[in-house]
């Protein structure tokens, strides 16, 4: 089988084999088989927009074509992973968190044997589902099942992309999107430059690898907080659920998420080494699709556009957009009583007449200290006032209002798609002046790069929640300073996204079996 690359495909005529036929000078009935291996849009010249297309096939002449450019033997890409573990465990290893990484720590421990236990504070999809219908048309929040917290994590309630820029040299991505197919996904998320599920299409496909988690031999508990750890000579003994229940462990993996604040407390207490770290706050920015469209790709016919922007202001600060999400929604992801905080949102086709994305701003501790808990304060004190601001509900303004330091009254062209109330607010008052100027600086600039970007742009706040501000320790093998502890994903300080954290909970996999027997 041989690779094909650069084969350039008009959008108008999005026939893969009649061009590499013709690139490589063969006909059609040469090629026996063929898979698509990546397919991109390459809109760097509005008058010459075209797919890119890599494949890879079977031909009747494989050493004749392999003379061209662009023309290689495929490479072998497959995940592979024996387990070595020697040590025999006691009890079944327990994950904490149903988000991606536990997830996928999970689905990999029980297919190999290990039989998880798959703690989960909020409910499963189908009740977390109603339970989030139910907060944005009424605001009653259930603190520990919300946009945040239950089984599938924050991406749950997310446009599912999964793209990233993380080298993949052992194919754990790869296996990941595999995965995913075989519980569901769409195909075209194997050979897609940037692949996405839509929470729509999430929503099915978490209860079918739970399903299959459980078929395995795996167990989920639902509405169990994780609340102590008991320890013995530095080696976790019990964990102890919603303050009463009791479950011997040996293994234990923290999967937590971004937003379990009152377990990285009860943690630090059991002297789990962490160290607080660099992350991002801002506003979300909604413009109207074709708006990006044609500012993307001109007058074409083409999926929704999406755009990454970045900047560094005049102060050395940088400004970048996060999570943009095509043919989307802004959603209110609260988790704490009195504090606001949003996300952008998208279902599978993309199809709402708004763009939105976030607009964040880097915040370090020298920003808001060095304690281990100060940023988690940092995010709290904006999500308080955000709250404030908007009594409740999510505080909105128009852009050139927002420059201005006055309340919006009226919409443009743009009109707002949330999920969860919204009201006009000053979201001036919500930021320290430095993020305020930079987002400001930031978004001007934005606008040179992608036309009329800040035209009737709508502006919401607050997103605080872009990654954790705490990193939890681990070594080489995975392990906290806590023998049997293994942090793991977005939460613990090792990934950023649905695809890092599902590859983070494979290799956290990887390091309990090769220490570990599976279980008997």
């Amino acid at each position: 089988m041989i690779r094909v690359r650069q084969i350039k495909v008009p959008i108008s005529d999005d026939v893969v084999l009649k061009y590499v036929s013709k690139k490589l000078r063969i006909g059609i009935n040469e090629i026996l088989s063929f898979k698509i291996n990546k397919k991109s849009i390459d809109a760097r010249r509005k008058n010459d927009i075209h797919y890119v297309y890599e494949i890879d096939m079977d031909v009747r002449d494989e050493k004749k074509l392999l003379k061209f450019n662009d023309v290689i033997k495929t490479p072998k890409e497959v995940y592979e992973f024996k387990a070595s573990g020697k040590q025999k465990l006691k009890n079944r290893p327990v994950i904490v968190g149903s988000g991606p990484a536990g997830l996928f720590c999970a689905y990999m421990l029980a297919h190999y044997g290990y039989k998880p236990i798959v703690i989960e504070r909020g409910e499963k999809v189908e009740d977390r589902v109603k339970t989030v219908l139910e907060f944005w048309k009424s605001g009653k929040l259930n603190k520990n099942s919300n946009v945040q917290f239950g089984e599938g994590g924050a991406g749950t309630f997310s446009d599912g992309k999964l793209n990233t820029l993380v080298k993949d040299k052992n194919f754990r991505m790869k296996k990941v999107f595999e995965i995913f197919v075989k519980h569901g996904a769409p195909k075209e998320i194997m050979f897609l430059n940037k692949p996405h599920i839509g929470t729509d299409k999430l929503r099915t496909i978490i209860p079918n690898m739970r399903d299959e988690i459980i078929k395995m031999g795996g167990a989920i508990r639902y509405n169990a907080c994780l609340t102590d750890v008991v320890l013995d000579n530095n080696k976790v003994k019990q964990i102890v659920l919603n303050g009463t229940e009791t479950v011997d462990c040996d293994v234990l993996v923290l999967a937590i998420g971004h937003s379990s604040r009152d377990t990285f407390e009860m943690l630090y207490e059991k002297k789990l080494m962490m160290e607080p770290k660099n992350f991002a706050v801002g506003i979300r920015i909604q413009n109207l699709q074709k708006t990006i469209n044609e500012s993307q790709y001109g007058k074409c016919d083409l999926p929704p556009a999406n755009y990454k922007l970045t900047y560094k202001t005049k102060e050395g600060r940088g400004v970048y957009t996060f999570c943009m999400c095509p043919g989307g929604y802004v959603v209110n992801s609260s988790s704490e009583e009195g504090k606001l905080v949003i996300n952008g949102m998208s279902d599978y086709n993309r199809d709402s007449d708004n763009a939105n994305s976030a607009i964040i701003v880097t915040v370090s501790p020298k920003d808001y200290g060095y304690n281990i808990f100060d940023g988690v304060k940092f995010q709290r004190d904006l999500e308080a006032k955000a709250y404030k601001v908007g009594n409740g509900k999510i505080p909105v303004q128009l852009y050139e209002d927002y420059k201005k330091e006055v309340v919006s009254n009226h919409f443009n062209s743009v009109k707002p798609i949330f999920k969860g109330e919204y009201t006009f607010a000053n979201i001036n008052d919500i930021f320290p002046k430095y993020v305020n100027e930079s987002l400001k600086e930031g978004i001007d600039v934005f606008s040179k790069k992608v036309k009329n970007f800040s035209l009737d742009a709508i502006i919401a706040g607050v997103e605080s929640r872009t990654s954790s501000p705490i990193r939890i320790l681990r070594n080489d093998e995975f392990v906290s300073n806590i023998d049997g502890i293994y942090p793991c994903g977005e939460g613990a300080g090792y990934a950023g996204g649905i695809t890092t954290s599902a590859m983070d909970g494979i290799k956290v996999f990887e390091a309990i079996t090769n220490k570990y027997k599976n279980f008997e």
